[in-house]
């Protein structure tokens, strides 16, 4: 079997078709996810004793949303067709169902910008998700080849626009954009959204549409989930290995300190936790493999994080589901539960305590979305996403609608 009878896309990508043959393995994955942009958020990003990076900051940043935007592409893959794609009126049906999600999820996304502070808690992602699906829309027939091709292009070009083009980029002024920044500031919220912001949708891409490629094989076999661990293994110690070899072995270190205007402690300190955005001063920038700075290197780091960890959680769910349960009942709905973390951050409660709030979110989380899953299957704004998906396929296929839904269930 293929595409959407393999598997719901879950998540905030959450699927078109219910099925019971769910890769349980791909929900643990985004339930981790899940976990690490909530220690991110609520955990502090170093040891004020030290002034060391903490290890929630060591383990999450930076690997959780990408790791997020990975899986985004395996669900759009899985949801339109797998290892076979739709083709005529069933992918334009895909295509406008994508484009409805993305609204949903970027309207969504500049309410919760309005309830932020201004200098808010948490940087949501859930706008830039919205940016993801709408870039995703021109690459959602192609196969895995063309996809993994595309992906290397979008790590490669986008952090060398995203350096070259900053000087002349509008500068943005929200964190969070909410609706009256979209309508006040156009300009320097695309750019932001695209190359300048937390989250920036172009380098992102890269992550995506490997997703995309690896929902179109059999993420049910077993030697393709190995490949996909190997893989993922080779890709982060080639970028955190290239890193080193230029920036300590052919003077890349030096030249970013003779370019800058920062002392050795800043520089070392900049290579640990990121730049504010990347300078322009000199290429050797492109060498460090920080995360979320979104050079080549840090976007090859992560991503072979990513892949790494869904690979295993593909290999061990089969054995071992029911202990992941609390991770994988988080995965189907992290959209509503990463919406209420927001929320409840923007009330800013949490800074006294982290460590007790933390444990606090993915607790809640955890018992919210296993009582929930049970007894009502989809998350809310899931089954809103999904509803409205489904309505709008329905007015593209018609009758065809009902016949794929009658051959999705014979092939089950």
């Amino acid at each position: 079997m293929s595409g959407t009878s393999e598997t719901e896309a879950g998540g905030i990508e959450n699927g078109l078709v219910r099925s019971t043959r769910r890769l349980v393995g791909i929900d643990a994955a985004r339930g981790l996810a899940l976990v690490g942009l909530m220690a991110i958020h609520l955990l502090p990003a170093w040891n004020e004793e030290t002034g060391e990076a903490s290890w929630s900051w060591r383990i999450f940043s930076g690997d959780s949303a990408a790791l997020f935007a990975l899986l985004a592409g395996v669900g759009l893959a899985l949801t339109s067709g797998g290892r076979n794609p739709h083709t005529g009126r069933r992918m334009t049906a895909d295509r406008l169902g994508l484009g409805v999600r993305a609204v949903l999820i970027a309207v969504v996304g500049l309410w919760i910008g309005t309830l932020m502070p201004e200098d808010p808690p948490a940087y949501g992602i859930l706008l830039y998700y919205g940016v993801f699906f709408l870039l995703a829309i021109p690459f959602l027939h192609l196969g895995p080849k063309a996809l993994f091709i595309s992906a290397a292009v979008f790590g490669i070009v986008s952090p060398m626009l995203m350096q070259n083009l900053l000087s002349q980029l509008p500068a943005w002024s929200s964190y969070n954009p909410t609706f009256a920044d979209v309508l006040s500031e156009p300009g320097a919220t695309a750019s932001q959204l695209l190359l300048t912001g937390t989250y920036p949708a172009l380098p992102y891409m890269a992550y995506l549409l490997v997703g995309l490629g690896l929902g179109r094989l059999n993420l049910r076999k077993t030697a393709v989930q190995i490949r996909v661990v190997v893989v993922g293994v080779g890709l982060t110690i080639f970028a955190h290995t290239t890193s080193y070899i230029l920036l300590y072995a052919l003077g890349g270190y030096q030249r970013l300190l003779d370019t800058s205007w920062m002392s050795r402690y800043e520089l070392d300190q900049v290579l640990i936790f990121g730049p504010d955005s990347l300078p322009a001063s000199t290429g050797w920038w492109l060498a460090i493999a920080t995360p979320h700075t979104n050079t080549p290197l840090a976007i090859a780091a992560s991503l072979g994080v990513s892949l790494t960890v869904l690979g295993v959680f593909l290999l061990i769910a089969p054995k071992i589901g029911k202990w992941l349960l609390p991770l994988s009942a988080m995965g189907a709905m992290t959209f509503t539960l990463y919406t209420v973390h927001l929320v409840t951050l923007s009330v800013e409660a949490h800074y006294g305590l982290p460590y007790v709030w933390f444990v606090v979110h993915v607790v809640v989380a955890a018992v919210f979305a296993v009582v929930w899953q049970r007894a009502l299957g989809q998350g809310p704004l899931e089954k809103l996403v999904s509803t409205s998906v489904k309505r709008t396929r329905r007015l593209v296929l018609g009758d065809l609608s009902e016949r794929g839904s009658d051959s999705e269930k014979s092939n089950k």
